[in-house]
């Protein structure tokens, strides 16, 4: 995929109903996982990136900061987001829980 055609998402932009269920794409452009929920607003909000499984179930839900995700929209307006962190790199990490 070419995200050099796709339109950047201002912070204004960065809102929960936009960002729910976005696809993030890897270093290699794979689809490494999408996000589930946001936590917070502004330079500290977390989004909650579900990863691994198959079909919604296994999956393990991880938090990144949306300052380490690109977010922006395609040509049919979906919205996803680019990061450096691989799958595997997510996996590792631990598990978030709903407080």
């Amino acid at each position: 995929m070419d995200h050099s055609r796709h339109t950047r998402l201002s912070s204004t932009d960065l809102t929960p109903d936009v960002l729910d269920g976005a696809t993030i794409y890897g270093p290699g452009d794979e689809k490494i996982g999408s996000i589930s929920h946001v936590y917070g607003s502004g330079p500290m909000a977390q989004a909650i990136i579900d990863v691994g499984g198959f079909l919604g179930i296994g999956t393990k839900p991880v938090p990144i900061p949306i300052n380490q995700l690109e977010f922006m929209r395609d040509e049919d307006g979906n919205v996803h987001a680019v990061t450096n962190w691989t799958k595997d790199e997510l996996k590792a990490m631990p598990e978030h829980v709903d407080p």
